[in-house]
């Protein structure tokens, strides 16, 4: 009786487990729907969460060069430098073990992504720390950048995990943009911007897309090739992504190394530019995270990365490597897990992962401000 009990419950495991086996898609493969009832979800549900996030279009222009403009009118000086496109409608999909649940809109259109980017640029960061390229992220960029980007009483204090967590407050300019004119505090007008007094590195987040593009130049250094190149070979080879993403830099964001001419790239789009790609090449990359570094059992990025770049920063405990966290602050979404954590870029795109249960989510132009309602109605599903 005993030994009969042993074999039924290890036949529960194994049922168990095939249930959670995790579906990696194919290059150029149609990505698979889950089947009926494969997993326990309320359809009626998912479906009014589809619905909503086609209802809540993101209200600026399709036309995303005016939309940048619109949005960052506010800083002065500010003028598109870099790439735009026009475009499409809302589009997404819902995941769950690599089984995609529900999708909506040209999945397949390649589009702005914006500060979606960022996690791009973090993950990079990661592959050259996982290479030991970067032997730690406490330490001081200065010294592996050493062409006067981080002298100085403040910038000489500056370390990798700064950069990842938008904390240093580096003050300079990259590529003819200055530190102070992007996103200008509220109060005051450009004298008291420039002359502000620099906060300490590391003790308060400033969200700041020319200090984002001094990482990304930094990490250039550190690769010694274009960033494209390296997240290309590194990874988007690897998860059978197609060949329509690019990333972009400014037009004349071009430096030298090892006697070639190379464009370092941006971390976001908000002066045009960053990663253009498609809804499908999103919910790859973010496979990559929902199963902790690993493509088909290829460790592609380390665990420990992945760990720590979600980890909560010290001045902001809703960001971590250039992912937001959704911890309870000022950017905490109700009846959400706490313990997801997700990519975000103007104009409502999103990558959500959440590793303990296994599910992903992916929107593209969906209202930042309907966002997190948008999630609690897929939870609200299972």
């Amino acid at each position: 009786m005993k030994y009969l009990q042993c074999i039924l419950v290890i036949a529960l495991f194994q049922v168990q487990g095939i249930s959670q086996e995790v579906y990696f898609p194919k290059q150029h493969e149609a990505w698979k729907q889950a089947s009926s009832n494969q997993f326990k979800l309320n359809e009626n549900k998912l479906n009014e969460a589809v619905e909503f996030a086609k209802a809540n279009e993101y209200s600026g222009s399709r036309d995303l060069r005016q939309a940048i403009l619109k949005g960052f009118q506010r800083e002065p000086f500010h003028e598109i430098l870099g790439p735009t496109k026009k475009r499409g409608g809302p589009a997404g999909m819902i995941i769950k073990n690599g089984y995609v649940l529900a999708s909506w809109g040209d999945t397949k259109r390649v589009d702005m992504t914006f500060s979606v980017t960022k996690s791009f640029l973090s993950t990079v960061a990661g592959l050259a720390s996982d290479k030991g390229l970067i032997s730690s992220t406490t330490d001081k960029v200065g010294s592996y950048v050493w062409d006067g980007t981080f002298d100085g009483v403040h910038n000489s204090k500056i370390n990798w995990e700064h950069l990842l967590q938008q904390n240093s407050d580096w003050t300079g300019e990259l590529w003819g943009l200055k530190d102070w004119a992007d996103r200008p505090p509220r109060e005051g007008g450009l004298d008291d911007w420039k002359f502000r007094k620099l906060n300490e590195p590391g003790t308060v987040m400033e969200y700041n897309d020319v200090r984002v593009n001094v990482l990304a130049y930094s990490l250039t250094q550190v690769w010694r090739k274009p960033l494209p190149q390296v997240l290309k070979e590194e990874l988007m080879d690897n998860i059978g992504a197609s060949t329509t993403w690019r990333w972009f830099g400014y037009d004349h964001a071009w430096t030298v190394i090892d006697g070639i001419k190379m464009k370092s790239v941006t971390g976001g789009g908000h002066s045009g530019a960053g990663l253009f790609i498609n809804t499908e090449d999103m919910a790859r990359f973010g496979m990559v995270f929902l199963n902790h570094g690993q493509w088909e059992g290829q460790q592609l990025i380390s665990e420990e990365w992945i760990s720590k770049a979600t980890q909560p920063s010290v001045p902001n405990v809703n960001y971590g490597y250039m992912w937001w966290l959704n911890r309870k602050g000022n950017r905490h979404w109700e009846d959400v897990p706490e313990h997801i954590f997700y990519a975000a870029g103007f104009g409502g795109n999103y990558i959500v992962v959440d590793q303990k249960s296994g599910l992903l989510i992916v929107t593209r132009w969906l209202e930042p401000q309907k966002m997190g309602e948008f999630v609690k109605l897929v939870y609200g599903a299972f």
